[in-house]
């Protein structure tokens, strides 16, 4: 049957809510090497939305043919402003985890004359062509060093196609030298393009890649790394394929550093979406014949980093965590909040997941007069299934987390403001239509929680130059009413979904958490603030405010009656990309 909302019209399947599934696998793909403007590579894209998008990227569908669509697709609503349904039953409930595609077209291999000659210091090629990036800042790639007097080490991405302006301060990959050994955790990995990013000089230093890939994927990402025998792999046992955390060891003469951060190892994740990271101060090492409780901060990062890489239950990490207990991480004043599948009770279950961010929430910050007004904010990139009404899991639990101040007994209901980028937000962007690939909300998912939509608002980021970059980042803060003042502030791995945060079950003696992952919270009392002030001016060179750079535009801007969200899975003919091309699915 078909049912209408202030978002456009949609058909409803009569699938059954699957909310107890296990997330389906998701099987790396290769990437094209027969296209001319791609670099030979063996990407392993990761899922079906990423998949789509390098198909459409590399074979792209001009806006004039699309009349030819008519009749191609199953169950297509003829409304124009409406919703189609792919004939997948499978729904998202975390970061781009996909099963594979299996009707892409299969491309011939190049032909031994075309062979393109490796350029040492290429730069990477665009899915647009290759004079897509002429107009880079001739510096983009220039390593980038932070401000001393940066507060929060929290930093965005560079983005390409930008005013240089946005880009001061902002990291890329590129910039970290002098390395002696480099600790990958990631879930895609492109390792030629990964070694291509260091100086020449360091391009030999040991590199260890942490993936939870079976089988044949396994093998695809085994074969990436024969041209490059420094590589070695560590395979971490999981029960389903989920998402792997997003961290790097970066380990040095003087000591070692940790970056919690957004943004997949591949080429696609660098250039023009908005990823957020956050890089911790060099750890040294400590004295020789330190107490085991040596080198521990105040928010106790060191003992939580150590029993999240635990949690892996991989004999391949020991030395690892033996190394980081030899070293001094009492200079972090951030909190690790994450999440690792099971089933948890008792005091297990305030370890991860949201419940995590309560239980820190409660005990690290204070109640705030008016409070009921202060609004919670989510941005994230993908959207699981929450069940048929708000109660179910989003206004009930989830929310109780999120309105969480301190030791305070009232319970507040405030507006709660989720930002996810619409139709138009992704048409206009930099990539186009393509950038939707990593914003795989499904239409089987999208239908069966309409309700959802009256919560969301555009992805608007004028304050950071990046309203045209989609969202790769994902963060979560409650902000006071006029919203020039954050209470919290998380930068994470987690979409929204049970799955990246846990779900309580058994009356509420029981939750349960199925997917890796990984961010950090900020809260004011660590760095002797009350709250943290909204920084408007995040790129100003010259500016020495303590205030934080919220990555979007504060206030939020509401959907419109005429705004829907990105819908990955089904055709976008009405109007061109920002490159003059439709989105077409398989």
């Amino acid at each position: 049957m078909s049912q209408d909302s202030q978002h456009g019209k949609w058909t409803v399947s009569d699938s059954d809510d699957d909310d107890e599934a296990l997330p389906s696998s998701g099987t790396p793909a290769v990437s094209n090497p027969s296209s001319p403007n791609t670099s030979v590579s063996s990407l392993a894209i990761g899922s079906e939305a990423r998949q789509l998008a390098a198909k459409n990227q590399l074979n792209p569908v001009k806006y004039e043919t699309s009349p030819s669509l008519a009749g191609k697709r199953k169950k297509e609503v003829s409304d124009g402003s409406g919703w189609a349904l792919s004939d997948s039953d499978d729904d998202d409930d975390g970061d781009v985890k996909r099963k594979s595609v299996s009707n892409l077209p299969k491309k011939a291999p190049p032909s031994p004359k075309a062979k393109k000659v490796k350029v040492e210091d290429e730069r990477p090629p665009s899915p647009h062509g290759r004079l897509y990036y002429i107009d880079e800042p001739e510096d983009f790639f220039e390593s980038s060093v932070p401000r001393l007097n940066d507060t929060f080490r929290f930093y965005l991405n560079k983005v390409t196609g930008l005013d240089r302006k946005y880009n001061t301060g902002a990291l890329h990959i590129k910039g970290e030298k002098s390395l002696s050994e480099l600790y990958l955790f990631n879930y895609c990995f492109d390792i030629a393009w990964m070694v291509q990013q260091y100086p020449s000089e360091f391009r030999d230093r040991p590199v260890l890649i942490v993936h939870g890939d079976k089988r044949e994927a396994k093998a695809r990402l085994v074969k990436q790394a024969q041209p490059f025998p420094h590589v070695r792999f560590c395979q971490v046992q999981i029960s389903q394929n989920t998402d792997i955390w997003k961290m790097m060891l970066l380990w040095y003469e003087e000591g070692f550093r940790v970056i919690i951060l957004t943004s997949n190892l591949i080429r696609a994740d660098w250039y023009q979406k908005t990823q957020g990271m956050w890089m911790s101060p060099l750890f040294p090492r400590l004295p020789e014949g330190s107490s085991a409780s040596a080198g521990e901060s105040p928010t106790f990062f060191k003992r939580d980093l150590l029993e999240y890489l635990a949690s892996y239950r991989a004999p391949e990490l020991e030395p690892w965590i033996q190394q980081i207990k030899e070293h001094d991480l009492s200079e972090t004043r951030v909190y690790l909040v994450g999440s690792t599948p099971g089933r948890y009770v008792g005091p297990d279950m305030e370890r991860w997941g949201h419940l995590r961010l309560r239980k820190l929430l409660y005990d690290h910050t204070d109640p705030i007069p008016g409070e009921e007004k202060w609004p919670v904010i989510g941005q994230f990139s993908s959207i699981g299934s929450m069940g048929l009404d708000k109660t179910k899991w989003l206004a009930g639990e989830f929310q109780r987390t999120m309105t969480t101040l301190g030791r305070s007994s009232h319970r507040s209901n405030p507006p709660m403001h989720l930002l996810y980028p619409s139709v138009d937000d992704v048409r206009t962007s930099l990539e186009g239509y393509p950038a939707g690939g990593s914003l795989p909300y499904s239409i089987q998912t999208a239908q069966k929680q309409l309700w959802l939509h009256s919560y969301f608002h555009r992805w608007k980021a004028n304050t950071t130059g990046r309203s045209h970059a989609m969202p790769h980042i994902k963060t979560y803060m409650r902000a006071s009413p006029d919203f020039s003042q954050l209470a919290w502030f998380l930068v994470t791995s987690a979409n929204l979904s049970k799955a990246a945060w846990g779900a309580l079950e058994k009356n509420n003696t029981q939750v349960m958490v199925r997917s890796y992952e990984l961010g950090v919270l900020f809260v004011p009392s660590a760095f002797n603030m009350e709250t943290f002030p909204v920084h408007k001016n995040p790129f100003l060179a010259s500016s020495s405010s303590a205030g934080f750079p919220v990555p979007f535009d504060l206030p939020p801007t509401c959907y419109s009656a005429k705004d829907q969200p990105w819908i990955w899975n089904i055709p976008y003919s009405q109007a061109p990309d920002t490159h003059g091309n439709i989105w077409v699915p398989s």
